[in-house]
């Protein structure tokens, strides 16, 4: 039985890996054919052309007081010239609110809206005295969670399209311009979302709400993450996009159409994985109208946002990751193998099930299984060598095709120190996957439990630098 069980582990590690450079072989030669495509793009016609569209940029601000000014900031200086922000504040109990409307000169105005999505109760719209910030616009809301108030934003808006953004992240200043243009060139089918990279700020040198420098992250934990968001930006959701297969866009930023938003219902309040759920949920009600649409993937960097640099805060997000996952792949379910939904059901939902949710189980059962067979003495050392040689090359070897594929594409690390220092960190990354393993088993424990909400993890806030010393 012991015999079985290993070689079943081997042939399942075999068809993961196979799968792997598969999707990693795709997404090289979609994001050669991209570059090739926009090397000549004027993104400056964009910005002239009174055509372009209006666009509503939506953030859910909740006790952000550390970076809430630089983010307002950011936001209101992007480079577009027909857009307005509105930031939510979700029943903050810090002084969120206060530093805006201070900063802002804001006061509270007459604005007529119809609650088209259900969202907790709106106490006020506030807009700027400053003609200088005439873009802006503040809602102050109950306490409702950020798909809540992400749906609040929607009702306010008067735009075709919406951006749903972290209030924690910056913005490139440009990443409008290139989320935009999806929406603009696509003749044949409707565009219902896109969305880019999201790259790692912690320890970048930040003022006034813009990058002035980037750096690696100095810390051992943010930057494994660097590794884990290159994988899945870069080798990932490019190949899903171009199999029309995609079925999450981050959302710490993302573009969608909002008519077919609010047609959907909006972004769901009884999930924690609100961003996967709601573009499931988009392509399950134009597949099933029979409408001709696109979901699109950008892999330009576009927004930069902080991760977690401590493993208690690091458990909570992976954990609620998981449990969004589940949540997701159950509501939506019946998409599995049906034809109807096209490459999604047949390709993209198979993949996010045995792949994003069912292989750390397995991984999980294979340590417990190879615990026992060390405590019995019935341990075939020779082939468990074997095996843990096979992957942890294999991941090596990924993570540093990842890592060596961003630099030649998009080289945003310019110190050759930063690059081999995350190779280096790609040689020690494997022995950290029983602690995600570990992460993603507790996750599918708290949805048997019944948890529900976000928890709180806390926030160093954006650093800058000064005569080299941190702020």
């Amino acid at each position: 039985m012991g015999f079985i069980f290993a070689y079943l582990i081997f042939y399942l590690t075999i068809v993961i890996f196979t799968t792997y450079v598969m999707l990693g072989i795709h997404s090289a030669l979609s994001l050669r054919k991209y570059l090739r495509k926009n090397s000549y793009v004027n993104y400056n016609s964009l910005v002239l052309s009174p055509l372009s569209p209006k666009i509503t940029i939506i953030a859910p601000a909740f006790n952000e007081s550390k970076t809430i000014i630089d983010n307002v900031r950011t936001l209101i200086s992007l480079y577009y010239n027909n857009f307005e922000v509105i930031i939510v504040n979700d029943g903050s109990t810090d002084n969120t609110f206060d530093k805006i409307r201070d900063a802002y000169d804001l006061v509270r105005v007459n604005y007529y809206f119809d609650y088209r999505i259900p969202c907790e109760r709106i106490r006020g719209v506030y807009k700027s005295k400053d003609p200088a910030y005439n873009r802006l616009t503040v809602i102050d809301k109950n306490n409702g969670g950020k798909a809540d108030s992400l749906n609040a934003g929607i009702n306010i808006s008067r735009s075709n399209l919406i951006v749903s953004i972290d209030a924690d992240s910056i913005i490139e200043p440009d990443s409008i311009l290139k989320l935009v243009k999806p929406f603009l060139e696509e003749k044949e089918k409707k565009v219902i979302g896109t969305g880019g990279v999201i790259r790692i700020v912690n320890s970048c040198d930040i003022e006034r709400g813009h990058i002035r420098e980037i750096h690696l992250p100095a810390s051992f934990l943010p930057r494994l993450q660097v590794l884990d968001y290159t994988r899945a930006f870069l080798l990932g959701r490019m190949a899903w996009s171009h199999l029309d297969g995609l079925m999450l866009i981050s959302g710490a930023m993302g573009m969608f159409d909002r008519e077919t938003l609010i047609k959907a219902g909006g972004y769901s309040t009884k999930t924690v994985g609100e961003d996967m759920e709601l573009v499931l949920r988009m392509r399950r009600y134009m597949a099933e109208h029979n409408e001709n649409y696109e979901v699109t993937y950008i892999p330009d960097p576009l927004c930069w946002t902080e991760v977690p640099s401590d493993l208690k805060s690091m458990r909570k997000q992976r954990t609620r990751w998981t449990r969004g996952l589940i949540e997701s792949l159950w509501a939506h379910r019946r998409m599995l193998f049906n034809r109807r939904y096209g490459r999604l059901g047949i390709l993209g939902y198979p993949y996010w099930l045995l792949f994003e949710w069912a292989s750390p189980l397995i991984a999980f059962m294979g340590f417990v299984y190879t615990i026992y067979l060390v405590i019995t003495g019935s341990l075939n050392l020779p082939f468990f060598l074997l095996l843990f040689l096979f992957v942890y090359t294999f991941a090596v070897s990924l993570s540093t095709w990842a890592v060596l594929f961003e630099e030649i594409t998009f080289h945003k690390y310019r110190k050759k120190r930063d690059v081999l220092r995350l190779i280096g960190t790609a040689l020690i990354e494997p022995f950290f996957y029983p602690v995600h393993t570990y992460f993603a088993v507790r996750g599918n424990l708290e949805v048997m439990r019944g948890k529900k909400g976000w928890g709180k993890a806390e926030r160093s806030g954006f650093q800058k630098k000064q005569s080299g010393k941190t702020a």
